[in-house]
Formats: C-alpha cells, sequence, structure tokens
C-alpha cells in the first residue's frame, strides 16, 4: 500500500443494541427481489462504509478469552488494534462466538465496518477496499505481534449482516489424548491428556443418549445468559483419528510407494481396479506397550469429539466432553449419562473438560451472493 488511508467507523453495532436503528439511512432501490436489494448493497454501500465478514483462526492459549477486556490479551482486542493500525481509526469488531481463555478456533467469524478516506484530499470517500486487500493488510500487522491469530478469509457483506446472529451452525471439536505416556511437547496446550484408557464404543453409546433435542440445563454452567436451556444438539460424535502432528512412519512410506507404483504400471485400469491407499492402522500408530526404538515416542490415541448445533450454552460443550470421558473411563455408565441429563442441574454433572482441548471449527451461513 504506497497510500497511508483513514477511516471513520460506524461504532453502534454491537451484540447488545443490534436491534436499535443505524445511523445510516437505508438507500431505496427500484428492486425486483431481496436479492438484488442486497447485491446492491454490497457494491454501493452508503457514504462509503463497507461491512466485511472476516474468518481468523488462533491458538487460544495466550488471550483471555475473546471478547474484549480491560488489561488483558483478548481475540477481539488485538485485532481492533491491527484493523485500527491498518484504517488509522478506532474499529468495533463483533465476533459470531465467544470463546473462553485457552480455547482455540480453526474458523472463528466477526464483521467490522470500514469506511475508505482520501490522505490527499480530506473527507473524500473512496471506494471501499477489496477484501483480499483488507486481509493481507490485517495480517501484516497481525504478524508483527505474536503471530497466533490470523485472518483467513474477508468477505463483503450488507450493513445489516451480522456475524452473531446471521450464523445458522457453529461445530466444535475437542481433542483427548489417551495412554501414559507424559504429553508430547508439540501438544500442549492443545489437547486434554487422559491417561487411562478410554472405550470408544461406550462414549459412542453416550452420545446417542445426549444428541438431539433435550433440555441441557445439566450442561449449562453458571452465569449462563442464555434465555432457556433447551438446545438441539444436532451432532455429537466421538471418532479415533491419527494423532497429530503425523509423519508417514518407513511403512506408511513403503505402502504408499507399492502403490504407486501399481498405478504407473496400469495406466488404463479405472479407480476400482486398484484399492487406494489406506490410512495406516490407527492402532499400530497409537500407543503401544512394545518397544517403539531408541529416540522414538510412543504415541497416545487421539479421540476428537465433534459437537454441532446452531447454538450453544455457556460451558456445553466442555461439560458434554466431560461426561463423556467419565463414560470412557469406565466412571459412568449409560444409565448414569441419562441420570444426569434428566437431573436438569449442572451440579448433577462430571468435572468439565479443561479448555485447551477444545476448538471452534467452523461457523456456517447462509450469505448473500457476490
Amino acid at each position: 500500500m504506497t497510500e497511508n488511508l483513514k477511516h471513520t467507523v460506524d461504532l453502534e453495532c454491537s451484540d447488545n443494541n443490534i436491534n436499535r436503528p443505524s445511523k445510516i439511512s437505508i438507500i431505496e432501490y427500484p428492486i425486483d427481489s431481496d436479492i438484488d436489494e442486497e447485491e446492491e448493497m454490497i457494491k454501493n454501500p452508503r457514504n462509503g462504509i463497507q461491512r466485511y465478514l472476516v474468518a481468523i483462526e488462533y491458538i487460544g492459549t495466550r488471550f483471555s478469552g475473546s471478547q474484549k477486556q480491560l488489561n488483558v490479551r483478548t481475540v477481539v482486542g488485538v485485532l481492533e488494534e491491527a484493523f485500527s493500525k491498518f484504517v488509522g481509526q478506532p474499529v468495533s469488531v463483533s465476533c459470531s462466538s465467544r470463546t473462553d481463555a485457552g480455547v482455540h478456533a480453526l474458523s472463528n467469524v466477526c464483521h467490522v465496518d470500514i469506511q475508505r478516506i482520501s490522505k490527499r484530499r480530506p473527507g473524500e470517500v473512496l471506494t471501499p477496499h477489496e477484501p483480499a486487500v483488507v486481509g493481507r493488510a490485517v495480517n501484516h500487522f497481525l504478524q508483527k505481534q505474536d503471530s497466533d491469530l490470523m485472518v483467513i478469509d474477508v468477505r463483503c457483506v450488507p450493513s445489516d449482516f451480522h456475524a452473531r446472529f446471521k450464523a445458522q451452525e457453529r461445530i466444535y471439536f475437542y481433542r483427548l489424548l489417551s495412554g501414559p505416556e507424559p504429553l508430547s511437547t508439540f501438544e500442549k496446550d492443545r489437547a486434554w491428556h487422559v491417561p487411562e484408557e478410554l472405550s470408544l464404543p461406550a462414549m459412542q453409546e453416550a452420545c446417542r443418549v445426549l444428541v438431539g433435542f433435550h433440555d441441557f440445563s445439566s450442561f449449562r454452567a453458571a452465569g449462563c445468559q442464555a434465555k432457556s436451556p433447551i438446545r438441539t444438539l444436532d451432532e455429537l460424535s466421538v471418532n479415533e483419528v491419527i494423532e497429530s502432528p503425523y509423519f508417514p512412519s518407513l511403512m506408511d512410506r513403503e505402502q504408499h510407494n507399492k502403490v504407486s507404483g501399481d498405478l504407473r504400471s496400469c495406466p488404463n485400469n479405472s479407480e476400482t481396479d486398484i484399492p487406494p491407499t489406506s490410512n495406516p492402522s490407527i492402532d499400530k500408530v497409537m500407543a503401544s506397550s512394545q518397544d517403539v526404538g531408541f529416540g522414538k515416542r510412543r504415541r497416545h490415541r487421539c479421540l476428537v469429539v465433534t459437537a454441532r448445533a446452531r447454538a450453544f450454552l455457556y460451558h456445553q460443550v466442555r461439560l458434554l466432553v466431560g461426561v463423556l470421558k467419565a463414560v470412557g473411563t469406565g466412571n459412568l455408565t449409560i444409565p448414569d449419562v441419562e441420570r444426569i441429563l434428566n437431573a436438569r442441574t449442572v451440579t448433577a454433572a462430571s468435572p468439565m473438560a479443561p479448555a485447551c482441548g477444545l476448538y471452534l471449527g467452523e461457523v456456517k451461513y447462509d450469505l448473500p451472493t457476490t
């Protein structure tokens, strides 16, 4: 960027006053459909104020949560600082999902309003920045800090598009590493280490009890501001995966080379003639009592809990994982899970899972056509 740009922003929009009338007057267009109106709002924002939908990823270990707080480092605080350096004005960022201290995000989403003002002609409103320019510029300032937060996507949206209230679905992942071996340095603060063996079938059976439409009062922490504990949990599942970071073993490489050689020798065969390369056996890759050789670490079993819903209660996912873990270790039975769910009090649940294993995986929207 060759020009230092100053901008003004509309600071009215927040989670608490989304229904208040905006200072920006609505333009009346001769339209044929609501879709045409949304497209026009994106292409020609009023007074040059453009709302951007911004997807971000971050490692939550060194953040005191996502929401802005005084005197502590937060995701929104760091993001607003980077945006302000880019536009030259204070900027207000609104997040789709609040995450606690230590919780990570593969993709959280926020929105921000930016007005592009000419530096050479003060007061002259310029055409809004392209989304790619916004992403590169903000990442430039973010990388000057601790590099644990990054913009991964930017989209122009209408001025009334709200990152939180327009979200259609949220997906969370929770990583558990099972096995007696000490946790790897590479996994520190990235997963919940459970020294005991976990029963995957028992945990999967417990998921079937908890998924669906329920009163989740037993999985709602004190301080939850939701008006109702009723939620529909569209998905709750547990899967065993290869522990990450994973690097191919000699056996994996030999298998890959053999299949690749077969493919080269039979170029005319269809996909069904030669079986595709399969993932190495999880049982062989994960924890083992056998000697793996000097200088090599025994791997843990890695279980990932997936929770999918339109909205969650405060600490709901971590409380659910706490119960699933207790089922996996044998401390709780399936009837116990049913009892906890029906008790409708958080005191009935098992201890909550730690924040370090939780990841906000995705926030889905019905985005307007651009």
